[in-house]
């Protein structure tokens, strides 16, 4: 059995080959290294992860800006429906359920995206004048019951 090897090339091995008629036969087989290194490997990863983590902080912002346009939406929805209710019925909603009793809420009340629930809305309620001589009491204006901060620096329970 003889061997030839370079270094850079392919090995190439020669060995024999039992079972066919007339004896042995030989058979050529090319041996070369291929893979990765561990070395190789462990680069790769390490600039995964640095990409990575350039990536992450601006992944977090988005979604914060994206939770802060469907508040924007949440509220604006939810403020024009209150005044359409205080129109339509002559009185101010005594809550947001009322909103959805009365068919201005389709969907239930909606899901303040900060805090993650649909409990947590403010209501800022005031009497509303509903004559010259009569006032009615009620939701005029909703806010998130969030305490966090948004990205321009005011509080969420102000917008």
């Amino acid at each position: 059995m003889g061997h030839s090897m370079g270094i850079g090339k392919s090995a190439v091995v020669r060995c024999r080959v039992s079972g066919i008629k007339s004896g042995y036969s030989s058979l050529v087989i090319r041996h070369s290294s291929s893979g990765f290194t561990l070395i190789e490997l462990m680069v790769v990863i390490s600039l995964i992860l640095i990409l990575a983590s350039f990536a992450m902080p601006s992944y977090h912002i988005s979604v914060v800006h994206a939770r802060e346009a469907v508040l924007r939406d949440d509220l604006f929805t939810m403020r024009k429906l209150i005044d359409e209710f205080t129109i339509d019925k002559q009185r101010p909603p005594t809550s947001l359920d009322e909103l959805v009793d009365a068919g201005y809420l389709r969907g239930g009340v909606p899901t303040d995206p900060i805090t993650g629930s649909n409990q947590t809305w403010k209501t800022d309620v005031e009497d509303v004048p509903i004559s010259q001589d009569q006032a009615a009491a009620g939701i005029v204006d909703v806010h998130s019951g969030s305490d966090d901060v948004s990205l321009d620096g005011t509080a969420y329970s102000s917008w």
